[in-house]
């Protein structure tokens, strides 16, 4: 409760109520206290000159202390005060009350000195005799200057003290009631007072939460007082603004950011002065296998674990400059360009990293290579065979009739292949280049089937090889170009019985599934080593030269791109020295 403002408001100003409400109760009751007192000590010493005048002749006349003492208890009644005749030595010679016999000297009494010496004096003191506080009051019976003896008049004090207590009890139900009043006061006063600092709290506790509206939507639901509270509420109302339009662009421009890095292929990183990780994409944290929560924060050399990297930010680091190098990392050993920028004033100690992904075009530069590399060794066997051929008939073969017949029978079987090798590749540059139409309509997948098995069959059978038929006759008709996917199995199964030896078996089928037939041919040959099996469907490739036999490498890729142009999809699974297995789809009608 006392750590809020609106009861430190309060609770001192109540205090101070309180304490003057006391303060004034007290002066008042002693103030009242000391009239009433005053005005009985006057009352008393009156009665007592009074009374003093009737005695003089008494003590003149040195009269019976009997009568002295009637007269005493006449003037008690009458005056309802106690009343005591008092010698000059101090001998009580009349008393309206006790037995003065038995009194002690009353010259040593306050007030009988004080009367002694200034002709009145008075003495509020507790009487044992009566139990209770009294006022005594006397004077000094001194006719024409000569001291005859004193009067005495004492009343007790009960009524005073009870006349006083009902002015402190009045006065303490006044002090309870402005006490209240003034507590209701202060806190109407304090809730006023603090309604604006609420508000404004309440305000700053929303723009911590994100939320920025709050403070104008409280503030506008009434003016602003215009005290200090209310200059402070219009100030704040006005930062708020320009601190909600300042974060919206933030926002913006993060989005913005944050778009941008999520969709590049490249990774990209922020890390500081320490070597700490600030930032991360998502293709970095693909690239090196990371969570974004187990990044940030973290240390660049222990994220990556990769020595080049972590040399090339020093290298940035402590030359201010731009920096590359490309490394192989990641899980799939992918070729990376990593460039190290500094910030410079935008974020100052703090370096970008960029990733650049050159996998593909080291892959495409290494394909190009074999594509130059293969079709150069394709063409050198058949030119140098021309070449030799012809060198051999200008030689004098010519002169030898069966030699030059069987010389140019060569060169035909040699310039039949540059032919066909020509005659493939513009086949392929035609379905790569969309410029075959295909003629879809809907077949029977155990047909097409039939018609591939049918011609390969003698094949199969010189080669020693069982050909096995496996297709179900339920199966759907797929929408497909006949003749071109004739030719996708045609070429599977050629391979599949070059590749098998004596005594082995090849089976060709299909299988219907959701939306689609999947078509196999299977064998238990040779099989592909698995370095080779990802790029058997490259133009020109051969897994292994010793035993491609006479084809030229075109067949895979032409059976990839005709599938591919029915919307399918075509690939190999192989264990070498365990046969192959290959598999395409086409769609259903």
């Amino acid at each position: 409760m006392f750590h809020s403002i609106r009861w430190r408001i309060a609770i001192p100003y109540v205090i101070l109520i309180i304490l003057s409400m006391l303060g004034i109760g007290w002066y008042l009751s002693n103030f009242t206290r000391q009239i009433y007192l005053n005005d009985l000590e006057n009352e008393l010493a009156a009665e007592a000159r009074l009374a003093g005048e009737f005695i003089i002749p008494l003590l003149n006349e040195q009269t019976d202390p009997q009568e002295i003492d009637t007269l005493a208890r006449r003037w008690a009644e009458t005056l309802a005060a106690r009343i005591t005749i008092v010698a000059v030595d101090g001998t009580v010679l009349g008393e309206s009350h006790d037995d003065r016999s038995t009194m002690d000297n009353h010259s040593r009494r306050p007030e009988i000195i004080a009367a002694a010496e200034n002709g009145w004096g008075s003495s509020t003191r507790y009487s044992q005799s009566v139990g209770d506080f009294m006022m005594y009051v006397a004077v000094a019976i001194q006719p024409e200057g000569e001291l005859l003896g004193f009067m005495r008049a004492a009343v007790p004090l009960a009524e005073v003290q009870e006349n006083v207590r009902s002015l402190q009890r009045s006065l303490a139900v006044a002090t309870l009631g402005v006490t209240l009043v003034s507590v209701l006061l202060a806190l109407w006063i304090s809730g006023r007072t603090m309604q604006p600092l609420r508000e404004l709290t309440q305000a700053v506790a929303e723009i911590s939460e994100g939320r920025l509206d709050g403070m104008r939507a409280i503030a506008g639901s009434r003016p602003p007082p215009r005290d200090e509270i209310g200059q402070l509420t219009h100030a704040f109302n006005q930062m708020t603004a320009q601190l909600s339009a300042q974060i919206a662009a933030l926002q913006s421009e993060r989005s913005k950011t944050n778009a941008v890095l999520s969709v590049m292929t490249d990774g990209v990183m922020i890390v500081d002065r320490e070597g700490l990780v600030q930032l991360v994409n998502k293709a970095a944290e693909t690239m090196f296998g990371i969570e974004h929560s187990e990044a940030i924060g973290h240390s660049l050399a222990q994220l990556l674990r990769h020595h080049q990297v972590f040399e090339l930010w020093q290298y940035s680091q402590a030359s201010n400059q731009p920096q590359a190098t490309t490394v192989e990392a990641g899980l799939h050993k992918q070729y990376l360009q990593c460039i190290a920028a500094p910030l410079g004033q935008a974020m100052p100690g703090s370096t970008l990293l960029l990733f650049q992904d050159l996998t593909q075009l080291r892959r495409l530069e290494t394909v190009r290579q074999d594509f130059i590399s293969n079709i150069s060794h394709e063409l050198r066997t058949p030119l140098a065979s021309l070449k030799a051929l012809t060198e051999t008939l200008q030689d004098g073969a010519l002169e030898d009739p069966p030699a030059a017949q069987r010389f140019l029978q060569q060169i035909e079987t040699e310039v039949d292949s540059l032919s066909l090798m020509v005659q493939e590749l513009l086949e392929l540059s035609r379905i790569e280049s969309g410029r075959v139409p295909l003629k879809l309509k809907a077949t029977n997948p155990c047909e097409l089937i039939q018609q591939a098995a049918e011609r390969l069959a003698l094949q199969a059978e010189r080669a020693g090889l069982a050909l096995q038929i496996d297709c179900p006759s339920t199966l759907s008709s797929v929408l497909v170009d006949p003749a071109r996917l004739e030719q996708v199995l045609v070429n599977l199964l050629h391979n599949a019985i070059k590749f098998t030896p004596s005594g082995g078996e090849v089976r060709v089928g299909a299988v219907e599934e959701e939306a689609q037939i999947r078509f196999f041919v299977k064998d238990n040959g040779v099989g592909i080593a698995a370095n080779d099996l990802p790029r058997i469907f490259e133009r020109f490739y051969k897994a292994d030269r010793a035993r491609s036999g006479g084809g030229t490498g075109l067949g895979l890729a032409i059976a990839r791109h005709l599938v591919e142009a029915h919307g399918g999809k075509i690939w190999a699974e192989s264990e070498e020295g365990r046969g192959s297995h290959f598999y395409f789809t086409a769609p259903l009608i």
